[in-house]
């Protein structure tokens, strides 16, 4: 397969390893990419715009979350063809997406242009920062079409087997995005609304950039602008397999805001030290996501080419390799939280809530290692609801349950209340597990594929 990988034949752990690896810098850096502004605006603004590019940055992750969850459903499709000898398909499967994606970055402009105002207060948005904070949305919005485009290119590429040029998206968009923020912020002094030109400006530059390189590459299929079409079959199928994804991870979202809100109630120095702990659960997620992300596309092209052992067998190997990285960031979150904690903070009061608060993570980090693999196996298969369910039932039905009874308990641990996230990610595990041999025995997990 020319400018990608064929995982359905050879060897199963180092074409996983090798693909996880760019995923996993992009990840990185789109990490870190999320921290810019708000490093950039500390240093050169008031509070007030760093609370408005707070709170509209969350707002913005929410919206590309949806994004990325919808964009996934092109790279299974994608990856089933692939996977089925059918690469021909592979051009229509983009045309379709395009249009598909060209539709949500207008409606999510559109929304977001006209309902600013009341979403900001809908997020009870500081009086000070509330200018600020409409500015930053309306803003940002109004490159979501480029926002669409960024993410959908790097779908595109996963499921070819292609996961270096989602990496070079990413670089070019971090480095665009940093310079841009030092010059409109720290030498124009825009504050709030220079962070947000300079994310919008960022991702343009990316994606024109990524596709003047994309028109010198070789594709295992042949796409030309006539596949660009409204096509209500295929993109009827991404959106389908999409959907579920998106569905959950924005779900999940909001159940992070609403642990986020019961750990405010405690206090400032509780609400501080959390705050730190999710800035560093951040990082020490990456290797579990990349393999979420990784799983899907290899699984898609062995479901597609009905080599459902050997996905099975990537399943396991996945599980292995991320379940290694996870005991050591487990021991350094336990052991050591103090130590990181430093890093974002100075205050031994929240050092010491975030080191707290970061032993139940480092539970959490075992667990997510195996339950990120089958998620990824399962996004694979193309059983997305499957996993939008199992998503719901550990948000909604344990994690916000959980933190709120233990943030009623006296005297309040802050470790009893991060005890929600691995009690969620426990029973998430269960229901995978369940799923799975269920599945196997029906012969169900590759029926959807022949």
């Amino acid at each position: 397969m020319s400018e990608g990988q064929n995982f359905t034949k050879g060897k199963i752990l180092m074409p996983l390893v090798k693909f996880a690896l760019p995923v996993l810098a992009a990840i990185f850096l789109q990490t870190m990419y999320g921290a810019v502004d708000m490093l950039v605006v500390g240093q050169f603004a008031q509070a007030a715009d760093v609370s408005a590019v707070s709170t509209g940055s969350w707002l913005m992750q929410l919206i590309t979350a949806f994004v990325v969850g919808i964009a996934m459903g092109t790279t299974i499709l994608l990856g089933r063809k692939i996977g089925e000898g059918r690469a021909e398909e592979g051009g229509k499967i983009i045309g379709a997406s395009i249009m598909l994606f060209i539709v949500i970055g207008v409606v999510i402009t559109v929304i977001m242009e006209v309902f600013a105002v009341p979403i900001a207060r809908i997020m009870q948005t500081p009086p000070e920062a509330f200018e600020a904070t409409v500015s930053y949305v309306r803003i940002c919005s109004a490159g979501a079409v480029f926002i669409v485009a960024y993410n959908v290119i790097g779908s595109i590429f996963r499921g070819l087997g292609d996961s270096k040029m989602p990496l070079v998206t990413v670089a070019i968009a971090c480095v665009f995005n940093i310079a841009g923020d030092l010059l409109l912020v720290g030498v124009f002094g825009l504050a709030a609304a220079g962070a947000a030109i300079a994310t919008v400006l960022a991702q343009v530059l990316s994606v024109v950039i990524s596709l003047l390189i994309i028109r010198r590459r070789q594709f295992p299929f042949v796409f030309h602008k006539k596949d660009i079409v409204f096509d209500k079959k295929r993109m009827g199928e991404v959106f389908r397999l999409g959907f579920p994804i998106a569905f959950q991870d924005v779900l999940v979202g909001i159940s992070f805001l609403a642990i986020t809100a019961i750990v405010n109630s405690l206090g400032g120095i509780p609400s501080a030290g959390v705050g730190v702990a999710e800035k560093l659960c951040g990082f020490i997620m990456l290797v579990p996501s990349a393999f979420n992300q990784s799983m899907a596309a290899f699984v898609s092209q062995n479901m597609g080419a009905g080599e459902t052992k050997r996905a099975k067998k990537a399943l396991l190997c996945g599980i292995g390799m991320s379940l290694a990285v996870g005991v050591l960031m487990a021991y350094g979150a336990y052991f050591h939280g103090d130590i990181l904690s430093g890093i974002f903070a100075r205050d031994g009061e929240v050092i010491a809530a975030s080191a707290e608060y970061l032993k139940a993570y480092a539970i959490d980090c075992l667990l997510v290692s195996v339950m990120f693999c089958m998620i990824g196996y399962f996004n694979g298969c193309g059983k997305t609801l499957f996993v939008m369910v199992q998503g719901i039932v550990g948000a909604f039905g344990v994690r916000i349950p959980v933190s709120f009874l233990m943030s009623r308990m006296v005297p309040v641990s802050l470790f009893g209340v991060g005890l929600a996230t691995p009690c969620s990610s426990a029973v998430q595990i269960v229901l995978c597990v369940g799923y799975f041999f269920w599945g196997y025995r029906r012969g169900d997990h590759g029926r959807h594929y022949r």
